[in-house]
């Protein structure tokens, strides 16, 4: 993997797959990371798995390294109807096995407002090979910082920590959301403070700047509105979209350790799929 600066990898991508809120299609979003010289991108569905054959193969294909993870519903007690978010990665065949018994079990026993939600407790004992991204302002520690509720975002960090000890990161983007800057400036005292990494994501849920309408379209349609409701919810912005290496450090250029992060993220994921074999139970 190149060391060459700019560098940085996309570690929060949405596809169609995610059926809500993106229209990022797969051979396209590993045509333009090949083109724009990216040497690795993720797939981070929403609380699914479901794309990740089809990405995998189209990744090993184009010479782009696939990286497998889940944008995943985390149960908030105090925000019942309203989980958290935490981004989940694999790094081996280990990370890979608790992920898809965590993504399994949150669509049986997790179903909480049309969301399919991981309980805390269901962790232990399952986040070996796992890397965690703090789910920047909608995770739990984000809430807490936008809420100015410093002490509840250093011990909701601590337990995250410690169910994922060197492997979990403070994620934050630039994305023109409300509260967002807010949030980082939050977050960057708050990883100063306790020695916990940054990650830069962008959040991404199209290809290109003037595919945003198009993105809206299909949130309308998920949601039940129109495009030109005044009350519809506007959580997307038009800055969602595959941005270069380039443009993420010029974004970033105050916190270099964010994009180095991305790549150093990269590389500690290795998840080799064997494809293409039949795996049948012993009766």
């Amino acid at each position: 993997m190149s060391t060459d600066r700019p560098g940085f990898v996309h570690l929060s991508v949405h596809t169609e797959y995610s059926l809500v809120d993106s229209t990022v299609r797969i051979p396209a979003l590993i045509k333009n990371v090949a083109r724009a010289g990216m040497p690795a991108v993720a797939l981070t569905d929403q609380s699914n798995l479901f794309a990740m054959v089809k990405f995998y193969r189209n990744a090993l294909r184009s010479g782009v390294k696939p990286l497998i993870g889940v944008d995943a519903w985390i149960a908030d007690p105090e925000q019942p109807a309203k989980p958290s978010r935490l981004l989940l990665m694999c790094q081996n065949e280990t990370g890979y096995r608790n992920l898809t018994r965590l993504v399994t079990r949150s669509y049986i026993e997790g179903q909480r407002s049309g969301k399919s939600v991981i309980d805390k407790a269901w962790l232990e004992g399952a986040t070996g090979g796992l890397i965690a991204l703090s789910g920047g302002r909608d995770g739990d520690i984000g809430r807490s910082l936008l809420a100015r509720r410093k002490a509840e975002a250093r011990t909701r960090l601590e337990f995250w920590q410690a169910h994922f000890p060197g492997c979990f990161y403070l994620e934050v983007s630039r994305t023109g959301r409300e509260g967002e800057e807010t949030y980082l400036h939050a977050a960057v005292d708050l990883a100063a403070r306790t020695a916990t990494p940054l990650v830069a994501t962008n959040d991404v849920r199209f290809l290109a700047a003037d595919e945003f309408e198009a993105h809206e379209a299909r949130v309308c349609i998920q949601q039940g509105h129109t495009l030109t409701d005044p009350g519809r919810p506007r959580n997307y912005s038009q800055q969602q979209y595959l941005k270069s290496p380039q443009e993420m450090a010029e974004l970033f250029a105050d916190i270099p350790e964010a994009l180095e992060n991305s790549v150093q993220i990269a590389r500690r994921c290795s998840l080799v799929l064997e494809l293409g074999e039949s795996v049948l139970p012993e009766f």
